[in-house]
């Protein structure tokens, strides 16, 4: 096992790494605590030093676009509802119990870990119902030791999360350390000591610990013999989502802010002053915003003037990074719908740099769902005698897009006289063809089961040519069939 100095080594190098720290950028600014927020105006004084310039307008508004872009993609991965199936419907039963509604919520959170850290992952447990159980666990937390690093050549995840003490108005460090067989606890003070965690009734614990409620409702424990922590990432770099578009957002944030310091600063005039009757320029200033007037020498004066707005060239400014921030961030931008008379075709041509960003993330999902599918694979055919193999499971993501509900209609109306034509056409070939035949095929074009209502089906052909759309229509048919006479 891992020694306590070899934790508190391993645990630091960690979050000194650049990994963690580019990680840290992408959650602050999917939080919007973007840079502009600690943006500052400073200006040399009479002396030539230089000083913070607190009388200046300094909004500071942190535009989310990185939020938008990490949520869009979190959520157009994932928004069908079962994405993991099989064709065997006992599999499927057995699948449906992990791989429901309260696992896409966790995956949901990992993706959009990802995308924000560059790095997402996920543990499992067995619930109380001995169903595997996966959940969302915080990347920042997570420590991965590799055998080669190690005393005892055994791998190992640290896992590591900040506890509140309310009643002692203090926190701690709670440290878990993971193994195949077992979690051993411990604290680390704000000395920087790690001890183990007295709070834990067993330490180390059995990755599972159950009752037996058939007997005499002991304790039983057991071991997954695994590490249950599943690592999902963005790229093959680990890089976040953030890393190609930070400077444009950071661009977008100061250019925009430039614009409403402008504006706000507008509404004030600037001074020219020439024959000034004061030592320096900071008592000119004072004069000016405090007693609001000054004196000058003979011949001097003052002219009142006042800011013009660069208005269209930073407007042009913000909209060439707004542009830029979705296309290199490859993102749909919903803006560009306008009113909505853009047809299906150009707004599904401008999903086309999400598609390529979930498909390229998509591959990685799938290699991170395999793993966590072999161990409830392997969990099922332990406690059913089956033989379940990765092959009997497939994956099957539905990507739902914006549509245009008036051209939703005209397709749809195309689609129906087109339809509507075939059928004619196929009723006309009912003088030359067999009515089972065409029957069969108008039953094709309407996607109607033919066996389904083959028997409901007049045998008599005259009542047949009467009656086959009527029961096609799953109207009954008629009781007497009409006499058909042919003229001499």
């Amino acid at each position: 096992m891992l020694s306590k100095e070899e934790i508190a080594f391993f645990i630091m190098e960690d979050a000194s790494s650049e990994r963690k720290s580019q990680a840290k950028v992408g959650q602050r600014y999917y939080d919007g605590e973007h840079d502009i927020l600690n943006y500052r105006l400073f200006y040399y004084d009479a002396d030539g030093e230089l000083q913070e310039d607190k009388t200046r307008s300094n909004i500071k508004i942190s535009h989310p676009f990185f939020t938008e872009l990490v949520d869009q993609q979190a959520q157009y991965m994932l928004n069908g509802e079962t994405f993991v199936k099989s064709d065997i419907p006992e599999l499927q039963i057995e699948l449906d119990k992990v791989f429901n509604d309260d696992f896409t919520s966790e995956l949901t959170e990992t993706i959009t870990s990802t995308v924000t850290k560059g790095f997402g992952y996920m543990y499992c447990y067995k619930n109380s119902n001995n169903n595997f159980k996966f959940e969302n666990a915080d990347g920042m937390g997570v420590v991965e030791v590799r055998a080669k690093d190690t005393d005892d050549n055994c791998e190992y995840v640290i896992y590591w999360y900040i506890d509140k003490n309310t009643k002692a108005n203090k926190k701690i460090k709670r440290i878990q350390v993971w193994d195949k067989e077992k979690i051993y606890f411990y604290m680390q003070s704000d000395d920087g000591a790690i001890v183990e965690d007295d709070t834990e009734d067993i330490n180390p614990r059995p990755h599972i610990i159950y009752r037996n409620t058939n007997d005499d409702e002991s304790l039983y424990y057991d071991t997954l013999g695994f590490i249950p922590f599943f690592r999902l990432d963005n790229n093959r770099k680990q890089q976040s989502g953030l890393k190609p578009i930070k400077a444009l957002i950071d661009d977008y944030d100061l250019m925009a802010c430039g614009l409403s310091n402008n504006i706000q600063d507008s509404a004030e005039a600037y001074f020219v002053v020439s024959g000034f009757q004061g030592d320096n320029l900071d008592e000119l200033i004072t004069n000016i915003k405090t007693k609001k007037h000054i004196g000058v020498d003979v011949g001097g004066g003052v002219d009142v003037k006042t800011v013009e707005i660069p208005y269209q060239a930073r407007a042009t400014k913000l909209a060439l990074d707004e542009t830029n921030i979705y296309r290199f961030g490859m993102g749909f931008n919903s803006a560009q719908i306008g009113d909505g008379n853009i047809t299906n075709v150009v707004i599904k041509s401008r999903y086309a740099l999400l598609d390529l960003k979930c498909d390229k993330l998509e591959k990685n999902l799938k290699k991170f769902l395999r793993e966590m599918i072999q161990v409830v694979l392997n969990d099922i055919n332990d406690r059913n005698g089956t033989d379940y193999q990765q092959k009997d499971v497939y994956f099957d993501f539905e990507r739902e897009v914006i549509t245009n509900a008036s051209d939703n209609a005209s397709i749809k109306k195309v689609e129906a006289d087109t339809k509507a034509v075939e059928i004619n056409l196929l009723m006309g070939l009912a003088q030359v063809l067999p009515q089972e035949n065409v029957i069969q095929m108008i039953c094709d074009e309407l996607d109607i089961d033919y066996n389904e209502i083959k028997d409901k089906l007049p045998t008599n052909e005259a009542q047949e040519s009467y009656d086959a759309m009527g029961v096609l229509n799953n109207e009954p048919p008629t009781k007497a069939s009409p006499t058909v006479t042919t003229q001499q």
